[in-house]
């Protein structure tokens, strides 16, 4: 009885080892590698994250990261830093687009301090500057349309030039869109000059 639970024990550890043998190993696996230097170790120890063991601790870790990421993604924004804009701001493409608008005048940045003024002459009592207001602002929205496909057009021939066979789509939406906002609060902050050409 004692006899065959032994045999059994052999066998089933005889088969493990085999296993081994025949799995090729894993290449992430930490065996195989050098070991690391004292100093490299000790920074690798410096850097690891240490998960706290009371839940509060952990979230309050984790807000103060989360408020560090913002806060370089605000710096970037600012200063045109690529390496921590957000995602739909990086790259040479977006890069492209953004000072491509920038360096042009378009009507659609005028867009809102003109409605400002349609909305103040609409509320008067006066009939005719009412009427005046609302073909202005039709006449003006036309003339928005136009521009937008001025510029449009112009953008995607320009990314045609410049990256040829690299995907640029959504570029020419993203830099339409950032010709609504007036030039002094567009984010990414305008690295180019006007009328100078990116």
């Amino acid at each position: 009885m004692f006899r065959r639970r032994s045999e059994e024990a052999s066998s089933a550890t005889a088969l493990a080892e085999q296993d081994e043998t025949t799995q090729p190993r894993d290449p992430q696996a930490p065996k195989g590698r050098p070991t690391p230097k004292r100093s490299e170790a000790e920074a690798h120890r410096r850097t690891r994250v240490t998960v706290p063991k009371d839940r509060k601790e952990a979230a309050k870790q984790s807000r103060d990261r989360m408020r560090a990421e913002r806060e370089k993604q605000r710096t970037a924004l600012l200063e045109g830093d690529e390496r921590y804009l957000p995602a739909r701001d990086k790259g040479p493409v977006r890069k492209f687009a953004r000072d491509y608008m920038d360096s042009r005048w378009s009507l659609a940045e005028f867009f809102l301090p003109y409605a400002v003024v349609v909305l103040i002459l609409s509320v008067t009592r006066v009939q005719t500057l009412q009427l005046l207001s609302t073909l202005l602002f039709l006449v003006f929205f036309i003339l928005v349309i136009a521009d937008f496909a001025r510029l449009g057009l112009g953008l995607r021939k320009s990314l045609a030039n410049r990256f040829p066979g690299q995907n640029t789509r959504g570029a020419v939406a993203y830099a339409l869109m950032r010709t609504l906002q007036m030039r002094r609060l567009r984010l990414p902050k305008p690295q180019v000059k006007r009328g100078e050409r990116p």
